[in-house]
């Protein structure tokens, strides 16, 4: 059996017999987990272990753990700054802020690997306009150039602890105020105005960028279909003009940008998989993920099914194996000083 294009949730902190049914469907391919799949590390490794031991090969398992105010685990896992917090240290010392970048790529995917995730969907690489809350401290900087350097150092980072990088959400939410979310934003700017949102990503796929993940904002000048349900921009944008050859997910189908796009899940669905996109994450909506298992009905392109199949984690450390490592020493070093008002701010905090 190979891995489908969906990406479903769990209830709990552990599978149900209805769960693990939906989890054998040949649509599924992965699980994403939220807070409430939590309890301490022991739990979250034998969750893991049972998602993995459902098929082979092994279903994915995903979460959102950037750092900041999204981060899933946190009792027993390192307490991450947001991205901007990275990006002030670079204001004061670039050299400086490279290195915190990597150390905690690393340490975010370390971590998440030493308790049986596959990926986090890190890092967002949404320029700060100083426009969208929803991404707000999330972002990484308001240079696009400097997003660049900096996500490619995370992704190094995460590189290092043998988790594939995610760049999100392309080809870029921090133009708009709205929070796609609860709607669908709308940005007019015309593709030669989008070049700084779209540099971030051309350094990261010089580099070896695994995957990148769409954004349910509208770009009329562009295409009259938000980026996740648009061929214009996976196909022809993504794939054709910067030639990224890699897993493409969707943001979450659940979500209220998608829903105002495309009112009927199954349609939604399809149009996303024949955006081009690999892979759906469907979060928040059982009768949604019931339906799709029931009446989707496509057939996955064989290429699509490679590229899953780059998702999954590297190599594993137990906690303590990680916690005698250099690495994390340094790591935690880096965290403490982050715990520290920044040396310099020339960004507004609209967080």
């Amino acid at each position: 059996m190979t891995l489908g294009p969906l990406m479903i949730d769990l209830d709990g902190p552990a599978i149900s017999a209805e769960e693990q049914e939906l989890l054998r469907h040949p649509l599924v391919g992965g699980v994403i987990l939220f807070t409430r799949n939590y309890i301490d590390p022991p739990q979250l490794r034998e969750l893991t272990s049972a998602i993995h031991a459902v098929r082979s090969p092994r279903l994915l398992v995903a979460v959102d753990q950037e750092g900041g105010r999204v981060q899933r685990f946190r009792q027993g896992f390192s307490q991450l700054p947001p991205a901007r917090r990275i990006g002030h240290e670079y204001d004061f010392d670039a050299r400086a802020g490279l290195e915190l970048a990597r150390h905690l790529g690393w340490l975010m995917a370390a971590e998440l690997r030493a308790h049986g995730v596959d990926l986090s969907f890190a890092p967002c690489v949404d320029i700060d306009y100083g426009l969208s809350e929803v991404i707000g401290a999330r972002a990484l900087h308001a240079d696009s150039s400097v997003v660049g350097r900096l996500a490619v150092a995370y992704m190094h980072g995460m590189r290092d602890a043998g988790m594939a990088a995610t760049a999100k959400h392309f080809p870029g939410h921090g133009g708009v105020v709205a929070d796609s979310h609860l709607g669908l934003p709308l940005d007019r700017r015309d593709l030669v105005d989008l070049a700084a949102d779209l540099a971030p990503y051309r350094r990261l796929i010089a580099n070896g960028l695994t995957a990148v993940m769409t954004a349910h904002v509208r770009f009329p000048a562009v295409d009259g279909a938000p980026a996740s349900l648009s061929p214009r921009w996976v196909r022809e944008v993504l794939r054709g003009e910067l030639d990224f050859q890699g897993p493409v997910l969707s943001d979450d189908l659940s979500m209220g940008a998608a829903r105002a796009a495309c009112p009927d899940v199954i349609l939604r669905a399809r149009q996303v998989l024949a955006a081009g996109c690999d892979l759906l994450p469907i979060c928040n909506d059982r009768g949604a993920v019931v339906s799709l298992l029931k009446d989707l009905n496509v057939e996955p392109e064989p290429a699509s099914r490679l590229r899953l199949v780059r998702l999954h984690g590297r190599g594993t450390l137990t906690r303590e194996q990680l916690r005698s490592l250099p690495q994390w020493h340094r790591s935690q070093q880096l965290l403490a000083r982050c715990a520290a008002a920044p040396a310099l701010s020339l960004q507004p905090d609209m967080e």
